[in-house]
């Protein structure tokens, strides 16, 4: 089904937008009528293009790569050339990557890793991108800018592990949560996934099968409408109507 154009307004309330009129019963009526839309449009928020939620949300265009064009294919070139290098690296008994228990926090150590790698080639760099507000930040997508100097020409890449053999998993691995000052993405550009898969440790050491490129620039996205909330929301002190304590806090 090919979604309404509604869709993406939604995604920007919901994606730390904030609301269109600062009145408190402006907002409240918002309230009501987003919760009556989502409910009768769920199936709708399915099958999003990734390019038209960027474009919406940064004003920036995501561009295929074009493996025919000059600069394109010595980019994807220097980037493979750099992947290879990478798992050369961490494949090494040596590599600090093996200390790591959690398999959630390898791709930092594969994104460093490219990090120097593509930065260190000549008419190229590759640095964190900088957010809208002008600060780099590690955190959020997308991880890394590649940059051809004399073009100017921009690959977004952000790196992945994921287990070997789940390539056809539901289960959901990307996220993007575009915000105002924190957005990164300021340049049309491609927009690139480093997957890299893993098939466990064994005798300590992690084992790393192979990676893939992968073009977003068909990608499509699914809005998961979210009602969150954390602690510091729920144990407000006016809002709890009783509580134990502990002979600590009852001591004189």
């Amino acid at each position: 089904m090919k979604y309404p154009r509604l869709c993406l307004f939604v995604f920007l309330i919901f994606a730390g937008r904030g609301f269109c009129s600062p009145e408190q019963t402006q907002q409240s009526a918002e309230v009501d009528g987003l919760i009556t839309w989502l409910l009768a449009h769920e199936d709708s928020l399915d099958e999003i293009p990734f390019a038209d939620v960027v474009e919406s949300t940064s004003g920036k265009k995501v561009l295929p790569v074009d493996p025919d064009e000059p600069v394109d294919a010595a980019m994807l070139m220097l980037l493979e050339r750099a992947l290879n290098r990478c798992m050369e690296q961490v494949k090494s008994p040596t590599h600090p990557i093996h200390e790591v228990g959690r398999v959630n926090e390898i791709s930092r150590y594969i994104e460093d890793a490219l990090l120097v790698e593509l930065n260190s080639m000549e008419g190229f760099s590759c640095d964190i991108p900088l957010t809208a507000a002008g600060e780099h930040q590690r955190s959020g997508y997308p991880d890394l800018r590649f940059v051809h100097k004399a073009s100017g020409r921009v690959f977004y890449v952000d790196p992945k592990i994921h287990k070997y053999g789940s390539e056809t998993s539901s289960f959901r691995t990307f996220y993007f949560e575009p915000k105002g000052e924190t957005n990164k993405i300021l340049d049309d550009a491609s927009h690139l996934i480093v997957g890299v898969s893993h098939s466990g440790k064994v005798d300590d050491l992690w084992q790393f099968n192979e990676w893939q490129i992968v073009d977003l620039a068909q990608f499509k996205v699914r809005l998961k409408a979210e009602f969150q909330a954390s602690n510091r929301d729920m144990y407000r002190e006016e809002a709890i109507l009783k509580r134990s304590y502990s002979e600590e806090m009852t001591a004189p």
